[in-house]
């Protein structure tokens, strides 16, 4: 016999398994290869969406008040900047990965489909949720196999700045680029509203000069550094208005430490991987450390016009690919030695007698694949710059849904630095 207790357990199996059938039923997979800044999905939405420069936003469908989202783990090709294309692992076709962008209170299902040629797993970090809904291969599930697709889902608790990779065979995914951003907002649009919202995720690689496959079993090393996976010449500028009230999120991903600074403005940090800071925690800072593994979001009103630089203070993460062990050859003449070193090797040169830059003058050849240690040009000059450098260029009368390069900064007269003559 059947006691109703156990007919209506039986109908909560049945309805249960239809459900998790329906939800095999994955959105269409969306792709995307180019390394320009996607516009924003406004689509008349109530809060102001994000900009993910040189990277683009997921769609979601609507399944029954569900937003369903699919990524695709894959191999991917990223353009670095001009003249340096790498060989990544991401989503979707890039690296990092889609955005997704949700609202805090939303109910998500996001499919994962594993192309790549061993398993994965997608950890969404900073998020709270069942802890089988947690992503850790092996421990809270089975590692997804090549070939297979996965379904997470959860309720968003919470507003914040969080991140996605995986967590099957962590160093090799993440050291190839496997990571995305995912952007919560707050349920009232009117909580914490800004004008334009961007976010950044910070990388580090290993790519040996003439190559283009990263070294994943690096671990402090690495030669290349990248906002969104793109080193500058090759960074899109971050836009505002004059007035704007502008929020620049950056979560790290990397292996070490980033003090990222913007030149021009003092800042208000108002959000850290636990959440947003009241205004009594807010400080003014120049220069904010985003730790490995954490994310930072601060604020600042667009009121100085200008092309304002935004980079990593540790310098040499402003530099493309360098060797380590380099001799120290400021101040040394060493013209003599150039002459017997090309009797041995022909179009060798020696470099560093009086710094750097005399590389970036010289337009020196380079190996396939390979860019310089500092590259791109301004108004002015080169601008001897690479890796984790970008600009923030604010301007009058930019409308708020513009997005397009400005070019550069017009100055106005007598506000620019100048040679005067000394008796």
């Amino acid at each position: 016999m059947t006691t109703r207790r156990q007919f209506l357990a039986g109908g909560a199996v049945l309805l249960g398994a239809a459900l998790a059938e329906r939800a095999t039923a994955a959105p269409e997979i969306q792709s995307r290869d180019s390394s320009d800044t996607a516009s924003p999905l406004f689509n008349g939405k109530a809060y102001t969406p994000v900009v993910t420069p040189n990277g683009w936003t997921l769609p979601p469908r609507l399944n029954n008040g569900v937003k369903e989202f699919h990524l695709v783990a894959e191999k991917v090709k990223r353009e670095f900047a001009p003249g340096s294309t790498i060989n990544c692992w991401g989503y979707n076709g890039s690296t990092p990965g889609p955005t997704i962008e949700a609202i805090e209170g939303d109910r998500v299902r996001i499919f994962v489909t594993n192309r790549l040629p061993e398993h994965t797993s997608v950890h969404w970090h900073g998020i709270r949720l069942p802890n089988g809904m947690d992503g850790v291969g092996g421990l809270t599930q089975p590692h997804i196999p090549p070939g297979k697709t996965y379904v997470y889902e959860f309720t968003l608790k919470r507003s914040g700045t969080f991140m996605y990779h995986p967590h099957s065979d962590d160093m090799v995914q993440v050291a190839m680029g496997m990571m995305g951003l995912f952007i919560v907002h707050p349920k009232n649009p009117k909580e914490r509203p800004v004008d334009r919202d961007y976010c950044i995720l910070l990388h580090n690689w290993d790519v040996e000069a003439g190559t283009a496959t990263p070294k994943s079993s690096t671990m402090t090393e690495f030669n290349l550094w990248t906002f969104n996976s793109r080193a500058f010449p090759g960074t899109a500028p971050l836009l505002a208005g004059k007035g704007d009230r502008v929020r620049i999120r950056i979560g790290n991903l990397s292996m070490h430490d980033h003090p990222i600074h913007l030149h021009g403005y003092d800042v208000h940090v108002t959000g850290t991987d636990g959440g947003w800071l009241p205004k009594s925690a807010q400080i003014p800072e120049i220069t904010i450390n985003v730790p490995v593994g954490a994310m930072r979001a601060f604020e600042l009103i667009a009121d100085e016009p200008g092309d304002w630089p935004m980079h990593c203070h540790k310098l040499h993460h402003t530099m493309g690919p360098m060797g380590h062990n380099i001799p120290n050859m400021l101040g040394v003449q060493h013209d003599d030695i150039v002459h017997k070193i090309n009797r041995l090797v022909d179009g060798a040169m020696a470099m560093g007698e009086t710094g750097m830059a005399e590389m970036q003058e010289m337009k020196m050849a380079l190996p396939e694949n390979t860019l310089p240690m500092m590259s791109g040009d301004g108004p002015f000059g080169p601008l001897e710059m690479g890796g984790m450098f970008t600009l923030l260029k604010v301007r009058d009368g930019l409308a708020r849904d513009d997005y397009r390069d400005p070019g550069w900064y017009r100055h106005p007269p007598g506000s620019q630095a100048r040679e005067i003559d000394m008796p």
